[in-house]
């Protein structure tokens, strides 16, 4: 009698498995799931380049008072207004 209880018991337990794991593997799960960390890692990445870019231009601040290198671009100017256009 024990034993058809414990079979029965490993029996629903393993149908409660098998049924989680199929809703898990439906489409709008897995969409879901996969949109949630793409999400993630784009705001991680966001947050870095963010991080990197206002370090790169500290850095770039420093360098320029370090040397000198001052241009005096005059920022009315268009950005391409010193580039030789080749003639």
């Amino acid at each position: 009698m024990i034993r058809r209880l414990f079979y029965l018991s490993l029996g629903a337990l393993a149908a409660v498995w098998v049924m989680r794991r199929l809703r898990a593997l439906q489409p709008d799960h897995i969409a879901h799931r996969a949109a949630d960390r793409v999400s993630g890692a784009m705001a991680g990445l966001r947050d870095f380049a963010g991080d990197a870019m206002e370090a790169a231009a500290k850095r770039e601040t420093e360098l320029r008072a370090q040397y000198g290198l001052d241009t005096g671009i005059d920022p009315t100017l268009p950005a391409n207004h010193y580039l030789k256009d080749g003639r």
